[in-house]
Order: C-alpha cells, then structure tokens, then sequence
C-alpha cells in the first residue's frame, strides 16, 4: 500500500476519465514527447502512453519510483518511457528534447515555481497542460485583477481555465477543488532581448512591492519611469499590454495616456 506524504504535496489522482480527459485537452499527437512530473500511482501516465510515443516522468518520491519501475516495465522496456528519479526544483531542463509538452498533476506548493521554472527556461514546453488549485487557475486565466504569475505566464503564452476537478478525485482529498490549466503558444515574442525580458520581471515586481500605493510610486521609488500610467492606477488593475510598454519608456515616446483597463 502506498501512502501520500505531506511532504511531498502528494494527492494522488484516482480517477480515470478525468485523466483520459486531461490527456485529450492537452492536444497530444502520436509524435509528442510528454514530461510529467510526480506521475504518482500512475493513473495520467497510463492516458498519456495511450496517446503519444514518449513519456518522460520525474518522480521525487524514491517509494513510487521504484513502484512505477515495476507497473510499467514493459513500456519502459519498449523505450516509450523514461522514468527518472529527482525533485523537479533541481532537474535540468535543457536536457529534455526540443518542443516537448509539459504535462501534470503538479503539488500546489510549488505551482507558481514550476511554472516560473519552465517558462523562464532556455527550453520551454510547447505547452503546459496542469492540475493546480483552482484558486490559482482562476488568478492567471479567468480573473480581471492581474498578479506577478498571471503577467509572467501572460508575457510566455496564453492560458485558458479548461475545467474544474472536485477535490473527490484525488486520494487524499484536498481542502480545495483543482482544475486544469493549460497555457499554449508558449514562447519569447513579447520580447527580443534577454534585457527586455528582465527589464520586464524588474518592473513588474517593482510596480507590485507595495500593494497599497499606486503603481507610479512604487516604479518611481524603485528608480523607473512610470510613463504615462493613470496616476490612481495600481499593479493589479495593468494589463500586460502596459507592462511591455514600459520596457521602451525612455527609448521611444509613449503616446497619450494610458488606460489600465485597456489591453
């Protein structure tokens, strides 16, 4: 009997068709190569063989390592999956192949740092197809106030809310329901220099330092110009749209004022 560990952020999903239903919204092709993180008991692995040719699955818990070794020993010795064991904060991306497709159950603790990691990687998934907590689906896809996370997933690719996932289907049951995330189209076009890149990160987190003021204050104490953001307007109310804006205020004139609300 295998146990979840508090440590790890395990919750193991338990049932079927919404991994089969994961596999399908991630638009997985015979030719795909997947990497899947704490692939667990299993279960999305199973659905995500059914649908590609190469599987590769990182499982920090040496427990369900050595389970996984022996469920799938044949598709292991087929070549049609790898399963390597480590914790995803010190694998190596660009060891994974080119245009791969980031798909998992990944635990809530460390949601915002595995995305971070993969889009801000010198390697990026084609796309990134995620069970996270709804709260959090919902902050980056379907809400209207902006946040550090929901501007950097922004800045990469587009993400979509797909579907929420009661907290039933896992084992042990979370506190809270999850959903999937999928965020497409990923790359660096927003951006065509590593300078403007992080120029961006510098000026968003210095426009949300302090939730309380606006964001001019915040980019004039942190030693950057505001351009011509509403005086009153605050980090959360800017769309991505300004925020690229601001990587050329004082290279190129910014044109009327702009709108918060725009974008």
């Amino acid at each position: 009997m295998i146990y979840a560990k508090k440590s790890l952020g395990q919750n193991f999903l338990m049932h079927a068709r919404i991994a089969e239903r994961v596999a399908l919204i991630a638009g997985l092709a015979p030719d795909s190569v997947v990497f899947e993180i704490g692939p667990g008991t299993g279960m999305l692995t199973r659905e995500l063989l059914k649908k590609v040719g190469k599987v590769i699955a990182l499982e920090a818990d040496r427990e369900l390592f050595e389970k996984s070794k022996t469920d799938f020993s044949n598709e292991i010795a087929e070549g049609r999956l790898e399963l390597i064991h480590g914790d995803i904060r010190a694998f190596d991306i660009a060891v994974l192949p080119k245009k791969y497709m980031l798909v998992a159950n990944i635990p809530y603790y460390l949601t915002g740092e595995i995305i971070r990691m993969f889009l801000e990687s010198s390697n990026q998934p084609v796309s990134m197809t995620l069970l996270v907590q709804k709260e959090v689906a919902d902050r980056i896809a379907r809400s209207k106030k902006e946040s550090i996370l929901s501007l950097s997933v922004k800045a990469y690719g587009k993400p979509k809310y797909e579907f929420t996932v009661p907290r039933g289907a896992f084992i042990p049951s979370p506190k809270v329901d999850s959903a999937v995330l999928t965020i497409r189209d990923i790359s660096r076009r927003n951006f065509s220099l590593v300078t403007e890149e992080k120029l961006f990160f510098m000026l968003v987190h210095a426009g949300f330092a302090h939730k309380r003021k606006f964001v001019r204050k915040n980019l004039l104490e942190a030693g950057f110009s505001p351009g011509n953001i509403l005086e009153r307007a605050r980090a959360e109310d800017l769309p991505l749209s300004v925020w690229l804006t601001l990587i050329h205020v004082g290279e190129e004139p910014v044109i009327g004022e702009i709108n918060p609300s725009a974008g």
